[in-house]
């Protein structure tokens, strides 16, 4: 009795299927991507010297090698960083044209005259952790966020935070829209009153 041949699989179409599942998976998988920090670089300068600014406008932050905190060198926990650097930027010690109508502050003459001009000025040592260093800068940036949210509560009923959330959810289609329009007016407001003039010097050797 004759044995009956084994039926074949006819794989003619399996390099089709295989290059059609294969552009499948590179279309629709998405890679995430590290962000980093986000921050925005100043346009190069022309070769033009930069014009003086007073050293009361400047408030120092350093991180040293043994990730300590040094402000106007003196040592200073991290908790109190961001008070810190609130009363400097809103102190309003300025007189006449560098006077500020809007601050809070003490207005004490030996600190910052006004928030366009006070500078917060941040350097780490190079032997200093990474984690140590972003944790610094994130309290700095909350100092503005703060003053920026008190601001926008006072003149428009809501913090500068929701503001912004709002602006960036905007659908592209809407941009033109009176209510986006005005919604960047009152960021721009906001971010006028209180610039981030945060200085990120090279970072240090230790000698």
């Amino acid at each position: 009795m004759a044995r009956r041949a084994a039926p074949e699989v006819n794989a003619g179409s399996m390099a089709d299927i295989a290059f059609l599942l294969l552009i499948f998976f590179l279309v629709t998988t998405t890679i995430e991507v590290d962000s980093g920090i986000v921050s925005k670089l100043p346009p190069e300068a022309p070769d033009t010297p930069p014009p003086p600014v007073k050293k009361k406008n400047i408030f120092q932050v350093l991180v040293n090698k043994d990730n300590q905190l040094l402000v106007e060198e003196e040592l200073m926990e991290l908790k109190d960083l961001t008070d810190a650097a609130v009363a400097f930027i809103d102190n309003g010690g300025g007189e006449g044209k560098s006077g500020c109508a809007y601050c809070e502050g003490e207005r004490s003459p030996e600190s910052s005259d006004n928030p366009k001009k006070a500078i917060v000025s941040l350097v780490n040592d190079r032997q200093a952790t990474y984690d140590y260093y972003i944790t610094v800068t994130n309290e700095l940036v909350r100092a503005y966020t703060i003053l920026r949210n008190r601001a926008a509560t006072q003149r428009y009923g809501e913090t500068y935070e929701s503001m912004y959330a709002r602006y960036k959810d905007t659908q592209e289609a809407d941009k033109e829209t009176p209510e986006y329009l005005e919604l960047e007016k009152r960021l721009d407001v906001i971010r006028e009153l209180y610039p981030r003039n945060l200085s990120e010097a090279e970072p240090q050797v230790a000698g």
